[in-house]
Formats: structure tokens, C-alpha cells, sequence
């Protein structure tokens, strides 16, 4: 009998964990397999990694700059905060390629609340922008990374009173802050000051929005600089320095200041910035891609001419030919070889790269981190060949 009730008791044992299997994993606890794939789901429509994108209107800003717009296609646009980017991918003329873009429109505040505004300026020498101000038409379709980067306002560390220095198109995300601060309904407790600068009147993106903005909303004011002025011309002239940022702004205490533009303007602007006492940690900056001309950056060799090709080996794969002055991501890409990237300014590590053999050159600010410096990776689209490489992707 005992014997008899040892198996029955066996088999209903083997009976509750043969039911419970479906709902338990031996010491793990509850399966939560079907809450973790809609989890995961939730997650992706919120971070999404690609989005399929639409060119749904084309907006001519200036003589120069257009503003695309795109609606996503596969989903809904998933939030972002003023100020990010996405990244994006073309085919230019059988080169697979992408570049960084600031979203310009505000979040929510599209035409159907499912479009995004990418602002791109043309650049003389360049390579995506010219294809997409002359080859780009409405129903064109892309696709894009999702939206990233950390150049946007946090209250909690940056407080209410703003100083944006912007220059040529690193008026883009400030444009997008700016939309969302005094573009809707309610009003904003911000207190934003403008600096903008350009060569020419012409140059200026969005000035006309800019100034009726400004003229509704007390909490902002906008400053044009004109370095190149015409003849005749009454605003304000100059650069971004010292002498100009006390005059519009006054007393910077307190103040965060964000900086945007070309390369070339960091220089002069944070030499600025230190010279008006503002500390570290209340200046922040966006990232603005590779320098034009990296020969000038601090650092490079003055016998290395920009145009000096050197032999890339990329492991298990091909040896291409890179030249110095183009970051190493470029040169891949003209090959066919995709190595995914998301910010091309070295900030992101996406494009991170093991260098096995040979040096390269990478300007000041490169965010790569030490453990990668001690253990041989690069960022390769801010590296630059000095000599014939050997690299794992």
C-alpha cells in the first residue's frame, strides 16, 4: 500500500511539474518569456535602431539649405527630446553611406504628428548633402537610426537660463528646442538668449521664424551676427567672441551655454567662454562631425600631405586604399564595407574598430575611452591613416 501511495504521489508530482514547466524554469523562478517579447517590443517602438522614413514635403529655407521632410512609414515616430539627431542612411551612386542630422521640428508638433524635419545646408566638397538638396524628391524613400544623442536641454542640471551659440546649420537643434519652448499653446518658464552667426544674410535658416518668436515671447531673444556684412548692412556684425557675447547677454552667471556649428568655431567660442569666467560644466556642446580639413588640426604631421594613400587590410576581408585626409569610415564605405555608425564624430563608439597594425591620427576630443586606447580600438570615423593599416571589424 505504501508503495502504492509512493507512485500515485509520484505521478502527481510529475503531473503539477510537467504543468508548471510551461509557466517555470528550474531555478529561475517564473518564465516571463511572452511579458519579456512585449516588453521588448515596447522598448523598440520607443528606441526604435532603424526607422523606414518617407520624404513627404521639401522646404526651401535659404538659397542654400532645405528642409526635408519625412514621415515614418513602419511605425509610429517614437518621442524624442529637442535637440537629438537621427542618422542617415543613402546610396550615393553605389556607395553606401549615412550622415548625422538634427532633427529641426519639434517633437509632436509635425504636420500629423508622425513626421520629422531634417534642415540640410549645402557644403562645397561635399558628398550626401549635394545629393540630397538635387537628387532627393517627395515620395523618396530612407531609412534612418532612431533618434539620438544627449546636445538637449535637462532642467534639472541646466536650469532655465539659456545661451545658444549657433553657427550655419548648428542652428538645427536649437531651432528644435526653441519650437518646442514657444512654438505651442502654453507657456514656457525658459529664458532662452540667441546668438546666431553666419557669413552672409543670405545664410540665415529660419530668421523670420526666429524673429517673430522672439517678438511674441518675452523669454526669448535673437541676436544675428553677420561676419561677412554687405554694404549697407545694420545688424549686428562680428563673431561669436568675448566682446559679443557680453554685449547681447551680459552677466553669464548662472547661465548654461550650448555651442553648435562648424568645427572651426569651437576654437575662438570656448576661448571665449573661459575668458567670461563660465566653468566646464555649464558649457555644452555638440559634436559637429569630422574637421574639414583635418591638416589643420593640433597634432597632425606637417610632412603628411592630405592626399597620401596608404593600403588598409581589413581582416578576413579585403585591402583597400585609404587616403590620409578622409576618415577611415569614408574610405571603407567607398569599398562596400558597412561598419555601422550612428554620430560619424566620435562620440558614439558604434564605428569602433580594432587596429591591429599601424598608426592613425585622431583630432582633440575624440570620445574614445582609455580601455579602448590601452586595448588598440579607434573610432573609425574620426581616424585618419598615417600609414598602411591592418584593422578587425
Amino acid at each position: 500500500m505504501e508503495i502504492l501511495n509512493w507512485i500515485q504521489d509520484l505521478s502527481q508530482y510529475i503531473h503539477v511539474s510537467r504543468r508548471r514547466s510551461a509557466l517555470r524554469q528550474p531555478g529561475r523562478g517564473t518564465n516571463y518569456a511572452a511579458v519579456e517579447q512585449t516588453t521588448r517590443q515596447i522598448v523598440e517602438r520607443l528606441h526604435p535602431p532603424r526607422m523606414k522614413l518617407r520624404v513627404r514635403e521639401i522646404i526651401e529655407e535659404t538659397p542654400s539649405t532645405r528642409t526635408l521632410r519625412f514621415e515614418r512609414t513602419d511605425c509610429p515616430l517614437p518621442p524624442f527630446r529637442p535637440g537629438q539627431y537621427v542618422n542617415l542612411f543613402v546610396d550615393v551612386d553605389g556607395v553606401l553611406t549615412s550622415r548625422p542630422y538634427s532633427i529641426s521640428s519639434a517633437p509632436g508638433r509635425g504636420v500629423t504628428g508622425n513626421t520629422l524635419d531634417l534642415t540640410v545646408r549645402d557644403k562645397p566638397g561635399g558628398f550626401v548633402a549635394p545629393f540630397l538638396l538635387s537628387e532627393v524628391r517627395v515620395g523618396d524613400e530612407f531609412e534612418s537610426t532612431g533618434p539620438a544623442g544627449s546636445f538637449y536641454h535637462e532642467p534639472l542640471i541646466d536650469g532655465e537660463d539659456l545661451v545658444f551659440l549657433a553657427g550655419g546649420s548648428g542652428i538645427t537643434p536649437f531651432i528644435s528646442i526653441i519650437r518646442d519652448a514657444f512654438g505651442g499653446k502654453a507657456a514656457s518658464s525658459l529664458r532662452i538668449h540667441l546668438l546666431y552667426g553666419s557669413r552672409h544674410p543670405d545664410d540665415v535658416i529660419f530668421g523670420e521664424e526666429l524673429t517673430d518668436l522672439a517678438g511674441q515671447h518675452p523669454g526669448l531673444s535673437y541676436s544675428p551676427i553677420i561676419s561677412e556684412p554687405p554694404p549697407g548692412y545694420q545688424g549686428l556684425t562680428g563673431f561669436l567672441d568675448a566682446r559679443a557675447i557680453r554685449e547681447q547677454v551680459g552677466d553669464l552667471s548662472g547661465k548654461t551655454v550650448y555651442v553648435c556649428g562648424p568645427n572651426v568655431m569651437y576654437g575662438f567660442c570656448l576661448e571665449a567662454l573661459t575668458e567670461l569666467g563660465v566653468p566646464g560644466h555649464k558649457i555644452k556642446r555638440e559634436i559637429y562631425g569630422p574637421p574639414d580639413d583635418v591638416t589643420q588640426e593640433p597634432g597632425w604631421p606637417q610632412n603628411l600631405d592630405a592626399s597620401t594613400l596608404f593600403e588598409v587590410e581589413v581582416e578576413g576581408r579585403d585591402t583597400i586604399r585609404a587616403v590620409a585626409g578622409e576618415p577611415l569610415l569614408n574610405s571603407l564605405e567607398r569599398y562596400g564595407i558597412v561598419v555601422p555608425a550612428v554620430c560619424r564624430a566620435g562620440e558614439c563608439s558604434a564605428c569602433r574598430t580594432r587596429l591591429l597594425a599601424g598608426r592613425v591620427f585622431q583630432p582633440a576630443g575624440t570620445g574614445l575611452r582609455e580601455s579602448d586606447r590601452e586595448h588598440g580600438y579607434i573610432h573609425a570615423c574620426v581616424s585618419y591613416p598615417l600609414e598602411d593599416l591592418r584593422i578587425r571589424i
